[in-house]
């Protein structure tokens, strides 16, 4: 018996990125390790989601090791899906819209995203902080009458996905995403953040430990918490 999480991101891995990049109406987001416990907190939200992709080597092997089935680390970063949409934007002449970080790290982003790939066009971006729930609304509003093709939204896990889904449930009728970091880490000049050596080698969470010291709370902890709810998941429901 697979969980609700699960069988999503055994769901998603039938599907290729160009599949992901045509399907029209259609919105995703990643969990590791660290996130799939929030995941679990919040189900039915999650599972309202076309499709969830195991974003981490850890999540991978414990699906592998409990579910004995075969999934790709798919994460929104310069390692995995990042380049194939951004290229893929900017060779068919999609319009992107982002909602993230903070406002000058957004603008430095999209800047950062132009010098790469000088053709891609943005149909706007703002920054992921809301002072209420209304002007959360009217963004959402906004995004649905601009339908830009592709939305990424990085807002911290659980935000971003209520927001990405308040978007959808008003009529959008793009492709979105969430994205984690991955626009904070654009803004400091590292499009590509993880070396070579970290990505073949499977230890992508220990460079960003090291690089990000407040990331090092949330992995000790889910290093205890993770494996025994996952446990629990497989065998309890």
């Amino acid at each position: 018996m697979f969980s609700l999480l699960v069988q999503k991101i055994l769901s998603a891995e039938t599907f290729s990125f160009s599949e992901v990049f045509m399907r029209k109406g259609k919105i995703y987001t990643f969990l590791n390790p660290v996130s799939y416990l929030s995941a679990l907190d919040n189900k039915e939200l999650f599972g309202r989601f076309d499709g969830i992709f195991a974003d981490g080597s850890i999540l991978v092997a414990a699906i592998r090791l409990l579910y004995g089935r075969i999934v790709t680390r798919r994460s929104f970063d310069m390692t995995s899906l990042a380049p194939e949409l951004l290229s893929f934007a900017e060779s068919n002449q999609k319009t992107v819209y982002i909602v993230a970080s903070r406002q000058e790290q957004v603008e430095r982003a999209a800047s950062i995203f132009r010098e790469r790939y000088p053709d891609l066009q943005f149909s706007g971006y703002r920054n992921g902080y809301f002072t209420s729930e209304m002007e959360m609304d009217r963004e959402a509003e906004r995004i649905v009458a601009l339908n830009p093709d592709f939305l990424i939204v990085g807002m911290g896990i659980v935000m971003q996905e209520k927001f990405l889904l308040k978007v959808h449930d008003k009529g959008y009728k793009g492709i979105g995403f969430t994205c984690g970091g991955f626009i904070h880490q654009t803004a400091k000049n590292e499009i590509d953040y993880y070396p070579a050596w970290a990505d073949r080698l499977n230890l992508r969470f220990a460079y960003r430990m090291y690089k990000e010291k407040h990331t090092r709370k949330r992995y000790l902890q889910a290093a205890f918490q993770f494996p025994v709810r996952f446990i629990a998941e497989r065998f309890f429901g």
